[in-house]
């Protein structure tokens, strides 16, 4: 591995520190069955849905995306916390990397008020210097104000310092809009061309290869 070992590290949440699929994909179809749609699947899912909710109703569903996004956020909020589960390791790799002292925060798109009801839930709280979800920035990732507002007061700038980890395109779109180091960590493999665009530096299949490749 060239890069230098990064002073920040900036983690995606949904489905890069914790599973969540399952709960997005039930509140997301009681929404979209209110709305005369019909449901889908995980797999439509995946390749549907990665910007945050108030840039993608919109596009499902015209001028009637607040009522919709009302709807989603009443069966979300039921659910989410009940069915949250951290990804395997993933708990006992920020324990290490916080110990570590190294710095660490979370750029989501996620709705804010509910990333951070989760990391209090799961007792994570206390690892990241900011939890940054969706609506929190001006603009939601991939707009780098979210990635700023991540670092500010730890002295670190964007930049090849810093590695943005995710699951997802739109993770390393932003990372690469940022000028900072793309890094994919999950267990399934790229599909062909899925990142023909938007290319990682690093694939990280687990939470032991990603503090390996840290060297840790």
């Amino acid at each position: 591995m060239n890069d230098a070992p990064p002073k920040a590290l900036i983690f995606d949440w949904d489905n890069t520190l914790v599973d969540s699929w399952g709960c997005i994909l039930e509140a997301l179809n009681v929404a979209l069955c209110h709305m005369g749609h019909d449901p889908w699947t995980l797999e439509d899912m995946h390749s549907k849905v990665s910007l945050s909710l108030r840039d993608n109703f919109p596009i499902l569903f015209g001028n009637r995306w607040e009522e919709a996004r009302d709807v989603y956020y009443e069966s979300f909020k039921a659910i989410h916390l009940t069915r949250l589960k951290p990804l395997e390791g993933m708990a006992e790799m920020l324990a290490r990397l916080h110990g570590r002292g190294l710095r660490m925060s979370v750029v989501s798109n996620k709705n804010g008020e509910y990333l951070r009801a989760e990391a209090r839930h799961l007792g994570w709280e206390g690892y990241f210097h900011r939890l940054v979800g969706a609506t929190d920035a001006a603009r939601d990732k991939p707009s780098v104000e979210p990635v700023q507002m991540a670092l500010e007061g730890t002295g670190i700038e964007p930049g090849p310092g810093v590695w943005f980890v995710g699951d997802a395109v739109v993770d390393m779109e932003c990372a690469l809009a940022a000028g900072c180091v793309p890094v994919l960590l999950r267990a399934q493999p790229p599909r062909k061309d899925e990142f023909s665009c938007f290319s990682y530096r690093h694939h990280f299949p687990s939470a032991q290869a990603f503090l390996s490749g840290l060297g840790q």
